[in-house]
Formats: C-alpha cells, structure tokens, sequence
C-alpha cells in the first residue's frame, strides 16, 4: 500500500529539515542487501549520529531543494538511501565505507559537501575528515610544540651549569 499524501509531505519536511542542518550527504545504491544487512545500517549510523532514510527520488528531490544538498538532484536515480552527517562532515562517510567493506551490494554513488557534489569514488577523502575532537587535539599538538620547545631550550641552560659545575668538582677531587 503506498503512502498518503500527508505521509509523503511530512518525509519531505523530516529530510528538508535534517539537510538543513547537516555537514555532508551521501547517496548509496543499497540494491541486494537483506532487511537485516539495512537494520545493521541504521544501528551503526545512529550511534555515529548519522541520519540514514531510504526515500522515493521524487520525494527526496524535493526535500533537498533550497539546501546546499541541491546539487544531489540530478543523480537520484535507481534505489537510493541517503545519509546525512550531522555531527562531523565525516561521519556518513565511515559508516558507509565501513559497511561496504562486508556488504559490497552497497555502493556510494555520489557525495556532497558544500553545494558541491563529488562521485562515489571520494568517499577515502571525505572519510578520512578528523572529527571535531580530533582536529581540536591536532591544533592543540601544533600550538603547544614551539612553547614545549622553548621550555625544554630553556631548562637545557641551567642543565648544562649543572653538568659543568659537577665536572668540575670531579676533576678537583681525582
């Protein structure tokens, strides 16, 4: 039995909203994978904080429209799900690559990241994205190596008084 009318209008705003405020979407052909393989899915991407819906192209056509997921339009074609990433840009695209790895019925056919799209093929590049925890410590790491390095320059001098003063002695007593 299809859908309403209502149910098809409040999927539409649910994904319009989600694409809203997500960082990047993905567009997967799921053709061949059991309810269970897709149940699996939708477990992993809900503890990545990814949102994952398998919607009619039509219907997605429209709830991407007025966002930046826009430039998707044109390739919706075939049996799609789409996968937002709505804490790091990232995060869709390692859950896809890392279920694909076992369930190769799924295919990433497309991408998108700041009103571009990209093909299915960059999905190593936008996975390979830190998260925002991970980019926090990478800077942290680069701010804090030239203080570490003046410090340990810095305790090097009296170090090395230390080390001459012992010599010193050394030589004066033997």
């Amino acid at each position: 039995m299809g859908q309403s009318l209502e149910q098809k209008k409040r999927m539409v705003q649910e994904v319009a909203t989600v694409a809203n405020e997500a960082h990047s979407a993905l567009a997967a052909e799921y053709r061949g994978l059991t309810a269970g393989d897709m149940d699996q899915l939708r477990v992993k991407a809900r503890e990545s904080g990814v949102y994952l819906r398998v919607v009619k192209n039509t219907l997605a056509r429209r709830a991407v429209e007025g966002t930046e997921f826009e430039c998707l339009r044109d390739g919706l074609e075939g049996p799609l799900l789409l996968a937002f990433s709505q804490e790091d840009p990232g995060s869709a695209a390692r859950v896809l690559k890392d279920f694909s790895r076992d369930h190769d019925q799924l295919v990433v056919k497309m991408l998108a990241v700041g009103g571009q799209v990209f093909p299915g093929s960059e999905i190593d590049r936008l996975a390979t994205l830190p998260t925002y925890d991970e980019a926090i410590s990478r800077l942290m790491a680069t701010m804090q190596a030239p203080v570490q390095k003046l410090a340990t320059t810095l305790n090097e001098v009296p170090g090395k008084l230390v080390r001459t003063l012992a010599a010193v002695k050394d030589a004066k007593q033997g």
